[in-house]
């Protein structure tokens, strides 16, 4: 089918935004209007490529079903921002599984973060949640990642890799090693540890997801020395992402992410008059990149 031909065809717009602890979804008409919007559980492409079209028909099928239709698919224009897409492998598979449609676009979660915050302009973003990524994309239209290698080697600046350190740190108190203030109590207590032998059984359940729900504490006690330095630290990592993905230092930037607004205050004085506002969220990003595989106006389409 010929772009002039899908164009005079009545489609859908669905955007997806897949990652590792969610799945959302928006469902728009062929001008962009929202018209349902839906959530889920988990379809990061490392979590298996089949567990990931689930959870995506299942929520396509209730977004329609908001609106008093049956899902078809054939009806759909899909656009996809995906955690693990980056994988060759796994964005192949995801591919070759798709239902068909009138076109499918997928890319990561963290350039459909990108497209949102900057509805599609040059822009820099700095994505920090559980994990931490860092894109770019510049005047001539070319995108650059960075970090984002995962949890525990990479992720610099992320909720997992502060829940590392107060983790260790609450090791150390336990040991002797650094007093046992109100701040070691207050990570104790919510790792519900008190001994070696319960840290040592909490550690070996841990995964990411269990370290960053320990990050809130670094902030609620920010005028801890240890706390502070950490903190301090993220904000220098952070601007070590934005020097690399704009050496120009030209484009604006955007924090995006659950730990956003709270990693804002450190980012030093250097860079922080560059910060803007995202304008839009990854799920906005994706319906954009949906509504590019129709259109030709759109600055990231060229």
């Amino acid at each position: 089918m010929t772009s002039s031909e899908r164009l005079k065809t009545p489609y859908y717009l669905i955007g997806i935004d897949g990652g590792g602890t969610g799945t959302r979804i928006l469902l728009a008409d062929a001008h962009s209007t929202i018209l349902a919007q839906a959530h889920g559980g988990p379809s990061a492409l490392g979590l298996g490529v089949n567990a990931a079209w689930r959870e995506i028909i299942m929520l396509c099928t209730a977004v329609f079903n908001q609106i008093g239709k049956s899902f078809d698919s054939t009806q759909c224009v899909l656009g996809c921002g995906l955690a693990g897409a980056d994988n060759p492998g796994w964005r192949a598979q995801f591919i070759a599984q798709a239902p068909v449609c009138q076109t499918l676009a997928v890319e990561t979660d963290g350039y459909t973060t990108l497209l949102g915050a900057h509805s599609g302009q040059p822009g820099v973003i700095i994505a920090l949640g559980t994990g931490s990524v860092g894109v770019a994309l510049n005047a001539e239209g070319k995108r650059k990642i960075i970090g984002g290698y995962g949890f525990p080697s990479g992720d610099e600046a992320s909720g997992a890799a502060l829940g590392l350190r107060l983790a260790q740190h609450a090791q150390h108190a336990l040991d002797a090693r650094t007093a046992r203030d109100t701040f070691a109590n207050a990570i104790l207590n919510a790792l519900s540890v008190d001994d070696r032998e319960s840290m040592l059984i909490w550690l070996g359940n841990a995964r990411q997801t269990q370290f960053a729900s320990l990050a809130p504490l670094a902030f609620a006690h920010a005028d801890h020395p240890f706390a502070q330095t950490l903190l301090t630290s993220a904000g220098d990592e952070i601007a070590s992402m934005i020097d690399a993905l704009d050496p120009s230092h030209t484009l604006p930037v955007a924090l995006c992410g659950g730990l956003a607004a709270a990693f804002t205050p450190y980012v030093p004085m250097t860079h922080s008059p560059r910060l803007r506002p995202a304008q839009g969220n990854s799920v906005q990003g994706a319906l954009q990149l949906a509504l590019c595989n129709n259109r030709t106006d759109f600055y990231f389409c060229k």
